[in-house]
């Protein structure tokens, strides 16, 4: 389907990806960690200047003030002559989203996937798709600095992906977790500290590769749910039902402790919305039905958004359900969290419409 996949790093090259530096003082150095603004869930992010699903969101504070961010993704004729490069922000007191320069790259991409850390953007990998649809993974690094309204390239991934998990880790080390590569799953898990501009190889995940997982961390506690599984069988592609928990090592980061954990409510969902309140993982929307990137299963059958909203609790170890969302909406990967409130930025709404909705999830304590 795509290109060939290259073999996993082997103990030789995985010891060469190991750091050089002392990770206790590296953590020292980054011990400030990524927190929401005082600013309460009255604020409401505006409707998107376009439509646009699969894009690659994120927030975080810069200078003080949140920001939400929204790149790539695709419009709403959901084909491969609809994915975008344009990117555009937001923050309270604009009464609208502000277009950015479009992001670096000759072509648009689907799949990406985007953190805010230490004022600055970061957009990882994704995949593009030519006129005869033919996908291939990237492993580029785009950042974006807000302040000199500037891109720039950080060094590419070791091991491109699409449809992967990204979370942040004390403000400067974002973990990159399975996804897509060209032909297949990775187990992977791809450490990369935005200070110094550096890849470094983590645990990878026990059990086999997924794309289109959710996932987030609380403290030192990475929870994803779910994702597709790749069959050799007729039924190409299954979502699978699954929950794995991983604790990071304090003192060396690289090490990830992997377990499965309790079952989440309601069905597997695919391309969930995800974000930190506190110390829960929030997840809302998705579908059941897993898909490319037009909303029609691989089953064939039109997928449909999925209205459940939980939280993994990190500190108990216990799942909780919330109240639905009013509008299911489904392409995400990201919740974009203001204060006491998570965002669902655009994707798609019943029946595969492409929405430039900002759809909100209260929550509450986030900020403690």
């Amino acid at each position: 389907m795509r290109h060939s996949l290259p073999r996993s790093p082997t103990p030789r090259a995985a010891a060469a990806f190991q750091p050089l530096v002392d990770w206790r003082a590296l953590l020292a150095l980054g011990a400030v960690l990524l927190c929401a603004s005082d600013i309460g869930s009255a604020q409401v992010v505006p409707a998107l200047p376009i439509p646009v699903t699969n894009a690659a969101i994120a927030s975080g504070v810069i200078d003080g003030e949140p920001w939400v961010f929204s790149a790539l993704g695709m419009d709403s004729t959901k084909r491969w002559s609809g994915i975008t490069r344009r990117a555009h922000s937001w923050s309270p007191g604009s009464p609208r989203w502000r277009q950015l320069p479009d992001v670096p790259g000759t072509v648009g991409r689907l799949a990406a996937t985007a953190q805010v850390v230490r004022g600055r953007l970061f957009i990882f990998g994704g995949y593009t798709v030519d006129s005869a649809g033919a996908e291939r993974s990237v492993a580029s690094v785009d950042i974006f600095d807000p302040r000199l309204k500037l891109w720039s390239r950080g060094s590419d991934m070791p091991v491109a992906v699409d449809d992967a998990v990204s979370v942040v880790y004390r403000d400067s080390l974002i973990y990159l977790i399975s996804g897509w590569h060209d032909t297949s799953n990775v187990r992977v898990v791809q450490l990369y500290d935005a200070v110094r501009d550096a890849w470094f190889a983590a645990s990878p995940i026990v059990w086999r590769g997924v794309f289109g997982h959710s996932g987030g961390l609380a403290g030192n506690t990475i929870v994803y749910v779910d994702g597709v599984v790749k069959q050799d069988s007729a039924t190409k592609y299954v979502l699978e039902r699954q929950v794995w928990l991983g604790t990071i090592d304090r003192k060396n980061p690289t090490v990830i402790d992997w377990r499965a954990g309790v079952a989440h409510p309601g069905p597997a969902l695919y391309r969930a919305a995800v974000g930190r309140c506190g110390s829960q993982v929030v997840f809302a929307g998705g579908t059941d039905n897993p898909y490319n990137y037009n909303g029609i299963g691989y089953d064939t059958r039109p997928s449909q958004p999925s209205p459940m909203v939980f939280a993994f609790d990190t500190r108990r170890g216990v799942w909780q359900t919330r109240p639905p969302l009013a509008t299911p909406t489904m392409d995400h990967r990201a919740l974009a969290m203001i204060g006491d409130a998570g965002w669902l930025i655009g994707g798609m709404e019943t029946g595969q419409r492409v929405t430039t909705a900002a759809v909100g999830v209260p929550l509450k304590d986030c900020t403690k």
